[in-house]
């Protein structure tokens, strides 16, 4: 604490001058110990000055015993991903107790570098949160993907130094790593004395050693408990992600349950959680409440969502009740349900109905889908050999499996029997690039789904039983310079703009919420397995740093430790 903070709330500390506030009757949840402290906690100028019974303010706030703890923290997640502005994000998950984000905005990077990076901090400049950024360490993701910019370790020289941004973003070519590239290790030069987050899906164990032993700190990507035992014992701090797309508490944490293993080197993120989501089940904390249903200790569970990621990320300030931290709470009824009575950022409690400022976005921004009109022949899929790869949508998962099919030989792959068409088509460039492929398990008939959100190199990505219908939805993606659509029999049945840079809105999220739950109940009712999220899902096929098949406006790739490659 600086010497000028330190003799302005010395005084109250020591108990000379009144606290501005008091919180009194508290169930208080201490992450140091693991256990619930009676007492108040008195506040001034937004940080704890004490914890005591006897602590004294000039406001107070009667708790009458509800459980008080530190705000919760979510360790990654990209803001673009949920699809409306970031404020409006940042206020609505704030509601549900996250008052600490650590962002990613490598998606907005992807499509449009530096200016995208900027939006982000602008937006979220004077939220009721704490936002901070990690730099986008792999933009593109990796060499052979199609993107808007290019982003090196020179481009980041700017934000380094800004006290909003931790350290360096996931890290998502680990061969770039592994191989010792000088391109990657200028990048973890500049954040050597800071965290650098990692993203690393079943490496084989030496390889995740080379890994950790480059300077990777986190991981996000275990979907095993097993992989992310792997981990952990390297010392790589695990964030248990559950997300719109990507569930892995269960797994993970009933791991954890079973063996007993210590939990102070893991912590909760949702990586890409939509807003509707949010609003039905809640944000960190529904990774809390769902870890303590699995057997978790409460304490354990509120120490992942709190100290121990503050710990990660150097926030000395953060993610405890104790002096000299940051007034962040969320209060709750109980330590099983923990249904979110209040939450208070820096001593000021946030008004849940109060409306969201959301700066005005760049116009350039809005302006990023740049491709010619497509036709359905573009979409003609020869089939030549006496096998076809096809990429096996899993369940609730944004992995894939490689599925080996036997179809006649064609100079159009027809879908059929569950087989559809999948295409990525490059939208920044205009360079007229498509890749097609076949895919199982999403189930759409009569009709396609697009969408402009396409992880990482945001490319248009498209998935239908017939090529007519799979036209019309690219072509109304790019009428609406990206979002989401739906086409069922040769028309637009609704889409979903998403202007800014393809990716968000500036749309108040309720409209988005409404629009979004006709669209996907549309989807279900054409075919969509329910145990997709119809767009969320689709937004993965393209990432090509996730095993085993994806689809690229390059054509269909391998993602695989063994090597990865494109598939003739």
């Amino acid at each position: 604490m600086k010497y000028e903070t330190y003799k302005k709330l010395a005084p109250a500390a020591l108990g000379k001058v009144k606290a501005d506030l008091i919180f009194k009757n508290c169930n208080i949840v201490d992450v140091f110990t693991g256990e619930v402290v009676v007492g108040n906690i008195g506040v001034k100028d937004g940080i704890i000055i004490g914890v005591s019974r006897s602590i004294q303010g000039k406001k107070e706030i009667d708790l009458n015993g509800a459980f008080i703890a530190p705000g919760f923290i979510d360790a990654h997640l990209h803001l673009e991903s949920t699809m409306v502005a970031p404020a409006e994000l940042v206020a609505t998950a704030a509601s549900f107790g996250t008052t600490t984000f650590i962002v990613d905005p490598h998606e907005a990077c992807n499509v449009s570098g530096a200016d995208g990076i900027q939006y982000i901090l602008d937006q979220t400049e004077k939220s009721n949160a704490n936002v901070f950024v990690m730099m986008p360490s792999c933009v593109p993701a990796t060499n052979i993907d199609d993107n808007g910019c290019m982003f090196a370790a020179n481009d980041m020289y700017p934000f380094v130094g800004n006290e909003r941004i931790l350290g360096l973003g996931e890290v998502m070519d680990d061969d770039a790593v592994i191989n010792g590239d000088p391109r990657m290790f200028a990048k973890f030069a500049l954040f050597d004395h800071q965290t650098i987050d990692g993203h690393a899906p079943f490496l084989p164990n030496r390889q995740l050693s080379a890994y950790k032993l480059a300077g990777v700190d986190t991981d996000h990507e275990a979907s095993s408990f097993e992989y992310a035992l792997e981990e952990a014992r390297r010392g790589i701090h695990v964030h248990v992600r559950e997300g719109s797309a990507a569930h892995n508490v269960d797994d993970i944490i009933s791991g954890i349950v079973r063996t007993g293993i210590d939990t102070e080197h893991f912590s909760f993120c949702t990586d890409d959680k939509h807003i509707e989501d949010i609003l039905r089940e809640g944000h960190i904390v529904y990774n809390v409440r769902r870890a303590v249903q699995l057997g978790l200790d409460p304490f354990k569970a509120i120490k992942m969502a709190t100290i121990n990621t503050a710990k990660c990320y150097g926030l000395k300030h953060m993610g405890a009740i104790a002096p000299g931290y940051q007034a962040d709470f969320v209060i709750f009824d109980n330590m099983k349900d923990f249904n979110v009575l209040d939450v208070y950022f820096k001593g000021k409690r946030i008004d849940r109905d109060a409306p969201v400022k959301v700066k005005k976005c760049p116009p350039h921004l809005k302006h990023t889908v740049n491709i010619s009109k497509v036709h359905a022949s573009d979409f003609a899929l020869p089939i030549r050999g006496k096998t076809t790869h096809v990429i096996g949508m899993e369940p609730k998962q944004i992995v894939t499996s490689d599925i080996v099919a036997h179809f006649p030989k064609t100079d159009n792959f027809v879908p059929h029997d569950g087989f559809l068409k999948i295409a990525a088509v490059e939208r920044h460039q205009n360079s007229g690039k498509i890749g097609v492929a076949v895919t199982k398990g999403y189930g759409i008939r009569g009709g396609a789904i697009a969408s402009s959100v396409s992880h990482d190199s945001h490319n248009i990505i498209v998935i239908g039983d017939n090529d007519e219908d799979i036209a019309i939805a690219v072509n109304e993606i790019a009428r609406v310079q990206g979002g989401y659509t739906v086409v069922e029999n040769g028309k637009v049945f609704e889409t979903l703009p998403l202007p800014i840079m393809g990716l968000m809105t500036d749309v108040h999220f309720a409209e988005v919420n409404e629009k979004l739950r006709v669209m996907k109940e549309k989807a279900y009712a054409m075919g969509v397995s329910t145990d997709f999220d119809p767009f969320i899902t689709l937004s993965f096929m393209a990432l090509t740093v996730i095993p085993e098949l994806r689809i690229t406006p390059r054509g269909l790739y391998q993602v695989s430790a063994k090597g990865s490659g494109f598939i003739k």
